[in-house]
């Protein structure tokens, strides 16, 4: 069963060492190791002292954790996490981001700034940027780490000199803007107007190509380039100043009710909408994976490097698929280990067993593999297997031999303790040695547990003790030389018979195990090919989804400039209808 964890309280992912880098503390990835569950990562990001925290907090359902202050010093340091089991998404783990500040002038350090923001972008499949005020001009430029993107995060390694908008909307967590202690009305030319209209009416683009218009619109065509879904929530103030001051003490009947309702819409919104942190293929990250990433970017950060996704996708799926592997050849080991009772009674027990439980082995690593590029994994861990199943079917035979010679020992005792003490060796001893020697071999076919070696066990008895029987045949007087010859030849038949008997059962052994790796290959086929078309599927959506965001873009744009246009028309009209006639001939607008 996918397992999860729960924290008691937050715990620091990435932090700055005693040399001034960023590094990814041990600890936390040792937590996000436990959770293989998918993991839905909202990352929050912010100027300082703006009330991050307390949004973290509250999708976390708790009064404290992430640490609120009530000063103008800024709490969070680096990059924190905490993991809670998801309120409303079975089987997913809610991985909760707080990233420290931005524009801390007591750090001024903008470089460093920009290096958190881009990780919260990275590791989240949902970015909260939370401001203060209104979504004003002087608000977008302080997000102006959107437009450094480009700069410090490459989607593929070979896309330096190609427009990045297209592959950055398809990998980006999507958007949402809160806006803390919102004191306007939300309208729009005297209409009442939605959160997310107020957003989208903040981003719309400048006529003109001026160096000023060019930079007006540069972060506004950013975000809506690279962040295919937006969505924007106003919060008013939650207390007065001296309330707010012990937020964490407060409960909600403490706060404003308007603010409550608007925070727990916002909460409503993510647990709901917010998707499982993906990667190439719509492949779902687990708690392990995303530790595995975060050591991945923080490590190309450190060594001066671009962080690039497609490189951290290699990387992880290197490490990723020899997980795979090992989980899956574990899982076939241990049901083989517990449904397998060596020697099996029939020849399909086997292998009836075996596929069972390949097709589950197969699932196994197909759900927990990606990237695995020409089947290179899934063609070692099937090897693996069949060199396990190989080995069962090694010991399946040599059990086998063991259980049927003691079976034999047991049979053919009497019938060994009369030729030891020469009681066939006498007149009509032939005769009844024969048939000794057929109760005997009736009596070991009848008993249970031989396996698969019954009738070549029984064989190469029969033709070690060969000369016991041609030895009691010579002596027995009572015989003619014609009966001894066809007795002789009877021996010579029965020999024959259970030679083709012990050939057809080598035979049958031979052709399963042919049927059996075939078997295997057409269920590792089949599971192969709906993974594929799972995938193409997947990729199929992303795509629609972000030609529906392009087209939305667009009609949209469009809409601007058709209402632009439209409102300069009208104002001609205007003016045109103010204006005084200078003749009677001239036309009069109505």
């Amino acid at each position: 069963m996918k397992s999860t964890v729960e924290m008691p309280e937050p715990i620091c992912l990435i932090d700055m060492d005693m040399s001034g880098h960023l590094c990814v503390r041990r600890e936390a990835v040792e937590i996000l190791e436990k959770i293989t569950q998918p993991v839905v990562v909202v990352a929050v990001v912010g100027l300082y002292r703006t009330g991050k925290s307390y949004l973290m907090n509250r999708l976390a359902g708790k009064q404290r954790g992430f640490a609120l202050g009530a000063t103008i010093e800024s709490k969070t340091k680096g990059i924190w996490m905490w993991c809670v089991p998801h309120p409303i998404k079975e089987g997913h783990t809610l991985v909760l981001v707080d990233t420290e500040g931005l524009g801390d002038v007591d750090k001024g350090d903008e470089k460093h700034d920009t290096w958190i923001f881009c990780l919260a972008v990275l590791l989240s499949s949902t970015l909260v940027y939370n401001s203060m005020g209104t979504i004003d001009n002087d608000a977008l430029e302080k997000l102006h780490y959107v437009t450094e993107l480009t700069k410090h995060i490459k989607v593929k390694s070979d896309s330096k000199e190609k427009n990045q908008s297209e592959d950055f909307m398809s990998v980006f967590p999507s958007f949402v803007w809160v806006v803390r202690d919102f004191t306007l009305l939300l309208e729009q030319d005297g209409h009442p107007i939605t959160a997310d209209q107020y957003l989208d009416s903040a981003l719309k683009l400048k006529k003109g190509s001026s160096p000023e218009v060019s930079r007006y619109n540069q972060l506004r065509m950013c975000l809506r380039e690279y962040f295919s879904v937006r969505k924007c929530f106003v919060l008013e103030r939650p207390a007065n100043t001296k309330k707010m001051r012990q937020m964490e003490q407060l409960t909600d009947a403490d706060l404003d009710p308007s603010f409550v309702e608007q925070a727990q819409d916002f909460c409503t919104y993510i647990f709901n909408n917010a998707e499982a942190k993906t990667m190439s293929g719509g492949f779902s990250l687990t708690g392990r994976m995303l530790g595995k990433l975060a050591e991945t970017y923080v490590e190309a950060i450190r060594s001066g490097q671009v962080p690039c996704l497609a490189d951290a996708v290699e990387s992880l799926a290197l490490i990723q698929n020899g997980r795979a592997i090992t989980e899956a050849l574990q899982f076939y080991q241990s049901e083989m280990s517990s449904k397998v009772q060596l020697p099996t009674e029939t020849q399909e027990e086997l292998p009836d067993i075996h596929a069972a439980v390949v097709k589950r082995t197969v699932e196994i690593f197909l759900n927990a593999s990606f990237n695995d590029h020409n089947q290179e994994n899934q063609m070692e861990l099937m090897n693996r297997v069949q060199n396990e199943y190989e080995e069962y079917c090694r010991r399946n035979v040599e059990e086998s031999r063991k259980m049927s010679k003691s079976i034999i020992s047991r049979a053919f005792a009497s019938v060994e303790t009369a030729v030891r003490e020469g009681l066939y060796m006498r007149p009509g001893g032939h005769t009844d040695f024969l048939s000794e020697l057929d109760k005997a071999i009736e009596q070991y076919r009848s008993e249970k547990g031989h396996g698969i070696m019954k009738e070549e066990v029984l064989k190469e008895y029969m033709v070690e003790n060969k000369g016991t029987g041609q030895s009691i045949l010579s002596a027995d007087k009572s015989l003619t030389e014609t009966q001894q010859r066809i007795e002789a030849e009877q021996l010579k038949t029965e020999d024959l018979e259970k030679s083709q008997r012990a050939l057809e059962e080598q035979n049958r052994i031979q052709q399963q195990q042919m049927e059996d790796q075939q078997r295997a290959h057409e269920e590792n086929l089949k599971q192969l090919r709906e993974k594929m078309e799972a995938e193409q599927r997947r990729a199929q959506e992303q795509r629609n989804q972000m030609l529906d965001a392009r087209l939305s873009e667009q009609i949209n744009m469009l809409q601007q400039d058709y209402f632009r246009r439209n409102m300069e028309m009208q104002i001609q009209i205007d003016r045109l209808r103010r204006m005084p006639c200078r003749s009677s001939n001239q036309c009069r607008i109505s």
